[in-house]
């Protein structure tokens, strides 16, 4: 199991576990191990709105509601906690881009999040973010 006490998780995984990606069904497994091995391990697990944003979009298109059913109860039962923006979020996040400068904005904002969330882990599927030094950022593909 990837070790961490409190990880970010990035929309992908959202996309690869709720809707069991049939052009990835590794990842599916690799996510729902994940979820099921953090929460039995008394790990915590923090996203954004953000997140929901970008998650929500392909439901609401496609009018598969169930998708978002599906997503809130995922939340409710690893206890994730969803964290809003504020300022101190938007002012670290600029400070990334400014660090990082290839980084687009929502990226940096849910790498905000998972900073002043006190995470040690973020997962994602998006190979850019694993320069990232603060928390260490690891793909869908690299969970054991």
């Amino acid at each position: 199991m990837t070790d961490f006490k409190k990880a970010f998780v990035d929309t992908a995984p959202f996309i690869y576990f709720i809707e069991k990606d049939i052009n990835n069904p590794q990842y599916y497994e690799k996510v729902k191990c994940f979820f099921r091995d953090g929460y039995n391990h008394d790990k915590k697990f923090v996203s954004s709105v953000i997140t929901m944003e970008e998650y929500f979009v392909f439901p609401y298109r496609n009018k598969s509601y169930s998708y978002i059913d599906m997503f809130n109860r995922l939340v409710e039962t690893t206890d994730m906690e969803i964290v809003e923006i504020n300022q101190e979020i938007a002012k670290k996040a600029a400070q990334i881009r400014a660090e990082y400068k290839g980084f687009k904005a929502m990226d940096a904002l849910q790498l905000a999040v998972a900073c002043l969330s006190g995470c040690d882990l973020f997962l994602t599927n998006d190979k850019q973010l694993k320069q990232f030094k603060e928390v260490k950022c690891i793909t869908v593909a690299e969970l054991d």
